[in-house]
């Protein structure tokens, strides 16, 4: 291995040249010899994925099981309000708040819900019959428990000038019933069946009462509608494979029947299928449950195979005819698999940081530990399983074999006796190739549509300024999106769309947004309730919002009947002795912990109910709330936690999500910078570097742009769209910087030319898998489509619009490869001058 030294370039420039051509050839002579291995026994290296495959798969249909807790998936896992959840429960067992209005502030548990709405200007108030039958019928269910609330009014409208806000009308009611389970097993099935029947019985009511509607919920209604996507998209999954099968077995196809692999593209979906369905075994085996967002997994893995398919065709497209086929499939192997063993490597350390335990979501990380299995077994069947049908499908071309019939192909004497037909469906290209042409295989319609048409129209002088302007639309409307990102944790953005509690969700949406829900403001230190001065801290603390207090009402009481209790004997013995016994304000008795220490009384903890109003936005409201509230416990004296089951969602959701987005970039751009002169070239992962933030930015600019919130779908989309774009560009890119080509027009038409063919049938395929997904009802497919649709379409626009323009005005420049080819041809023609001179009688002869 010869190096020269350009003139003025430092001698560590070329020490780092030298040790880049060492890393890339040992590489690519490792690849070699796996595709020699591979071609050498391809009998082992078929068996071995096969026997896997059904190993795993039986594995996985006896161990199926679903995942049963939606909460340890969706909310994060590491956040306050749980620990204040803990708190509060072992202050305020819900077994000590039995019927009363909030006993749901700890946990939701097994209860049942009914909005009961009028029609457009009717008032619910006056249907009060029906209400009271809805009522009785729920209370005279088997194995009801007695906890019943009835608290809110909604699309309330007051009665003008009322000093008192006095309710003219509603149109709508909201019913509550909890059952009381305190953790029972037995209990709790008692409860769960209660709930099935609840359901039932709310269906029933809702025909026998026209003049009003019914929309229920219960405690499981959450979890049953967010497996009910994994229900309804079984059948489009299916279709989906379809379709993306037709499509690999059409785009590998050709007119010449020899060259063209129809059954090469079919097996290669069908090599990632069987990875996938492994990657499942091994999942259930190790205890793993399913859930719905794993529905992500076929279509991010098969996105990642079957370019590794397309790729591994189109170096076979550019082995030389004349090798014997086991060196064609090595040299295939030696052209393509140093870029996809990178890329493969990237979507692990991507997928792997985002399983790692700074994953704060349990669904994020489930998620990307089983696509870290699937990238493992899917790198490893491409190489093993379609490998050997590629050495088989070389074997038949080398020996002259229809394609599809697999039967001798005649000789074109033979053929042109024959009818046109005939000669049709048997030719082999010889009557298309011309004399001057040396690979048959430029008749691939994709590869002669981009040599003969498209490669010209993108290089054009007079197509590059609407590129320009083409890239910044695209970059102004991304930056648009970026500056209106939305981190709301909708747990409806996971529900099948049509589902009850979507339902439910929207109506109460619509006309219970006015308030927060009930927040539990729980005072965990004793406290001098007797000081005026922590009276008014407690007055400050709750301006602003409906308090619902027993120390508010215990002053009001003490104003009213003029009694004195500015000490702490006086106060807590008119408490207890006069206050607390009354009939209306009784229920206070569960909100008060008293403990004894001889003859004296202490209120060791209380807790109080506030409630925010708020717009239609409740949930950013609330969320507000409680950032604001939760450093006033630490700066103020009065030690306090406020707490709310939706708050174990919300709490810190927005870092929770994006972390692992963040996580994966840094780790991709740390690969790639540490790389930066050791692998290819460094230019190479500089472009590199640019394009795949340009098209991550786009996706995540135009999904907030397309009403897609960030959530654990939507991020796992994100951190797919790195790997994807880094699986699209880094080919197209190392082959234009290594390009020697005389000017970087010609090196992107070189690029577009070996690599074209199978980023578009990759993404192709890719996207028309996507088209079924538009037909299951549901918000999570809803989010899958749209963030891998703008996936897909930003990494065809950068790869075939956007960069092979950009690539023509920056560097690398090629000049020295044009100075070093004419250095060549001049000492080339020094040298025949200097053989004419020596041999005149040469010269004369010819």
């Amino acid at each position: 291995m010869c190096f020269l030294r350009r003139p003025g370039a430092p001698a560590s420039w070329i020490w780092w040249r030298m040790l880049r051509q060492v890393l890339r050839r040992g590489l690519q002579s490792c690849c070699h010899r796996l595709g020699l291995c591979v071609s050498r026994h391809p009998v082992f290296f078929l068996t071995v994925p096969a026997v896997l495959t059904i190993t795993f798969g039986l594995s996985a249909l006896n161990r199926f099981q679903p995942e049963g807790d939606l909460e340890r998936l969706v909310a994060p896992s590491h956040s306050l309000a749980k620990i204040e959840r803990s708190l509060a429960s072992s202050l305020f067992p819900l077994d000590q708040s039995k019927s009363q209005l909030y006993s749901d502030l700890h946990t939701p548990g097994r209860y049942g819900r009914v909005i009961l709405l009028s029609p457009p200007g009717d008032n619910i108030l006056l249907q009060a019959e029906g209400i009271l039958q809805t009522h009785r019928a729920v209370l005279e269910m088997k194995d009801g428990r007695n906890s019943f609330i009835g608290h809110q009014l909604g699309g309330v409208v007051e009665v003008p000038n009322s000093k008192d806000q006095r309710v003219k009308s509603a149109r709508a009611i909201q019913i509550t019933y909890y059952l009381q389970t305190y953790g029972s097993a037995t209990q709790d099935l008692i409860g769960e069946k209660w709930e099935n029947e609840f359901c039932k019985l709310m269906r029933k009511l809702q025909e026998e009462h026209q003049d009003f509607q019914l929309y229920s919920l219960a405690s499981f209604s959450l979890w049953r509608d967010f497996h009910k996507t994994s229900i309804l998209a079984r059948s489009k999954v299916l279709v989906s494979l379809v379709l993306i099968l037709t499509t690999a077995t059409l785009s590998s196809s050709m007119k010449d029947c020899l060259r063209s692999k129809p059954f090469l593209g079919l097996l290669g979906v069908l090599t990632v299928c069987i990875s996938i369905i492994t990657a499942a075994g091994i999942f259930f085996i190790t205890d793993g449950k399913y859930n719905s967002t794993l529905l992500g997994i076929p279509f991010f893995a098969m996105g990642h195979g079957t370019k590794g398919v397309f790729e591994l065709l189109s170096g076979w497209r550019r082995t030389r005819e004349n090798l014997p086929f086991k060196d064609r499939v090595a040299d295939a192997y030696s052209d393509v698999m140093v870029t996809y063993t990178m890329t493969s490597s990237l979507y692990f350390i991507t997928f792997g940081m985002g399983a790692s335990p700074f994953t704060n979501i349990e669904a994020v990380k489930v998620f990307c530990q089983n696509m870290c299995v699937s990238i493992l077994l899917n790198y490893f069947y491409i190489f093993s399983f379609f490998g050997s049908c590629l050495v088989f499908a070389g074997q038949l071309e080398q020996n002259r074999y229809h394609s599809i019939f697999c039967c001798k192909i005649p000789s074109a004497e033979y053929l042109d006796r024959k009818p046109v037909w005939f000669q049709t469906v048997m030719s082999d290209g010889h009557q298309q190739t011309s004399h001057h042409e040396t690979n048959p295989y430029q008749h691939h319609f994709i590869q002669h549509f981009l040599r003969e048409h498209y490669n010209e129209w993108i290089t054009n002088i007079y197509v590059k300024p609407f590129v320009v302007i083409l890239y910044l639309i695209y970059a102004s409307f991304s930056f648009m999106g970026c500056l209106q990102i939305s981190d709301r944790a909708n747990i409806i953005n996971l529900l099948a769309s049509d589902s009850p509690s979507v339902s439910y969700a929207m109506v109460q949406q619509k006309y219970f947004s006015n308030y927060s829900p009930v927040i539990g403001f729980y005072i965990y230190e004793p406290l001098e309730y007797w000081n005026s001065s922590v009276q008014e801290d407690l007055r400050r603390l709750c301006s602003g919002f409906t308090a619902v207090s027993w120390v508010e009402q215990y002053y009001q009481f003490l104003k009213v009947s003029n009694i004195s209790a500015s000490n702490k004997s006086d106060f807590i013995s008119v408490l207890q002795s006069s206050f607390l016994k009354k009939p209306e304000f009784q229920h206070f008795r569960n909100d008060i912990i008293f403990s004894k220490a001889g003859d004296e009384n202490n209120i060791i903890a209380s807790r109080l109910y506030l409630v925010a109003r708020t717009s239609r936005d409740k949930q950013k409201e609330v969320i507000e709330v409680l950032e604001k509230l939760r450093p006033l416990s630490l700066s103020k004296s009065i030690r306090f936690i406020v707490f709310n089951p939706s708050f174990v969602f919300t709490d810190h959701y927005g870092l929770s999500v994006t972390v692992p987005v963040l996580i994966a970039g840094f780790g991709v751009l740390l690969v790639l910078i540490l790389t930066f002169f050791l692998v290819i070239h460094p230019l190479g992962n500089f472009w590199l570097i640019l394009s795949v933030t340009s098209i991550e930015l786009g996706v995540l600019g135009l999904m907030t742009l397309w009403n897609v919130d960030m959530d654990c779908i939507s991020i796992l989309c994100l951190i797919y769209t790195l790997n994807f774009a880094i699986d699209h560009c880094a080919p197209l890119l190392y082959t234009f910087v290594l390009a020697t080509e005389h000017t970087r027009t010609q090196c992107i038409k070189s690029s577009l030319q070996e690599h074209g063919t199978a980023i578009l049938q990759n993404v192709t395929s890719f996207l028309i898998g996507l088209v079924p997904l538009l037909f299951v009802p549901s918000n999570l497919t809803f989010t899958l489509f749209k963030c891998l649709l703008l996936t897909g379409g930003c990494t065809l626009l950068h790869c075939f619009v956007i960069l092979p323009v950009f690539l023509t005005f920056f560097p690398p420049s090629k000049k020295h490869h044009k100075k070093k080819k004419r250095a060549k041809r001049k000492e080339r023609e020094e040298i025949e001058c200097i053989e004419i001179q020596e041999n005149p009688d040469h010269v004369t002869t010819v």
